[in-house]
């Protein structure tokens, strides 16, 4: 089963949702939490919804369209069996013999069977058409939200990522270039000491990184937390001077790299008491 993580919640009629992050980054929705509006015994309504004919249709043709290694032999079976009174079917059982994953099984402190949205608002359907809306309602403004949060956090990057670049570019110009060279050795100059900054940070060139991930696009600052860009902008500063003081690139890489450790790790420790602020203050309010 794929690493899943809590992403958010949705809230619909009182009834609050866990929505996951699951195969290729989809949002998965809890089919528990969706059963809970209709019974205490949720894990039997989704069993009762699977034993469906008209379900198993559904999602087999789910799978066929968005799984190349759905097993359609397995799938077949199920279909002629589903309906009679004999008939049971689990998500584990679904799971296992037709290698789904439109449906799957969480353990855990927010454990339970959760399926792909297009299969959740399926059978929020059979639960109550009209819990069905009010699911869909939040789910929209949890989209909403994060592609705001999303938004925020690119223009935030951006500025971050803009905050010493100018200083760090006129030391290079200043200490490194030697006059009359051609552009292409200033590239070439520019680019070893953005990678002093990469490997001091990141541990890594930008070359071996885009050999290492050769499907992504951009490059690795661009997948850096706002922690990291942070400190690159601070590396950005502090490498500037050190040029200016005729400091060795291979001497520069070594101070680069401690300092990149000690200020992530000032970081992490600011973000970790902030989070024990927070959970104090929730406390106090309780």
């Amino acid at each position: 089963m794929p690493n899943n993580s809590i992403k958010s919640v949705i809230h619909a009629k009182d009834t609050d949702i866990a929505v996951i992050s699951a195969i290729g980054k989809e949002d998965y929705i809890s089919l528990t939490d969706i059963a809970k509006y209709r019974s205490d015994e949720p894990n039997d309504v989704v069993k009762n919804w699977l034993r469906s004919k008209s379900t198993i249709e559904f999602l087999g043709l789910w799978e066929q369209m968005n799984n190349p290694n759905f097993k359609p032999v397995e799938f077949d079976g199920f279909r002629n069996e589903a309906g009679a009174n004999a008939f049971t079917m689990s998500p584990q059982k679904w799971i296992n013999a037709t290698n789904a994953i439109g449906i799957i099984s969480k353990s855990g402190r927010y454990g339970g069977t959760f399926a792909h949205k297009d299969i959740a608002f399926e059978f929020a359907s059979w639960i109550s058409p009209e819990f069905k809306l009010y699911i869909i309602k939040d789910y929209q403004r949890l989209k909403e939200d994060e592609a705001y949060r999303l938004s925020l956090d690119w223009n935030v990057k951006r500025l971050i990522s803009k905050a010493n670049y100018r200083i760090h570019t006129e030391a290079i110009k200043d200490n490194l270039i030697p006059p009359d060279i051609g552009k292409v050795r200033q590239g070439f100059i520019y680019a070893s000491e953005a990678d002093v900054l990469n490997v001091a940070l990141f541990g890594q060139t930008a070359a071996e990184w885009r050999k290492a991930n050769p499907e992504a696009k951009g490059n690795m600052r661009d997948y850096a937390t706002i922690e990291q860009l942070l400190v690159l902008a601070n590396l950005e500063s502090a490498n500037a001077m050190f040029i200016e003081n005729g400091i060795e690139q291979s001497e520069r890489v070594i101070m680069l790299n401690q300092l990149a450790i000690k200020q992530l790790k000032t970081l992490s420790e600011a973000a970790s008491i902030k989070r024990l602020d927070l959970l104090d203050g929730d406390n106090k309010l309780k």
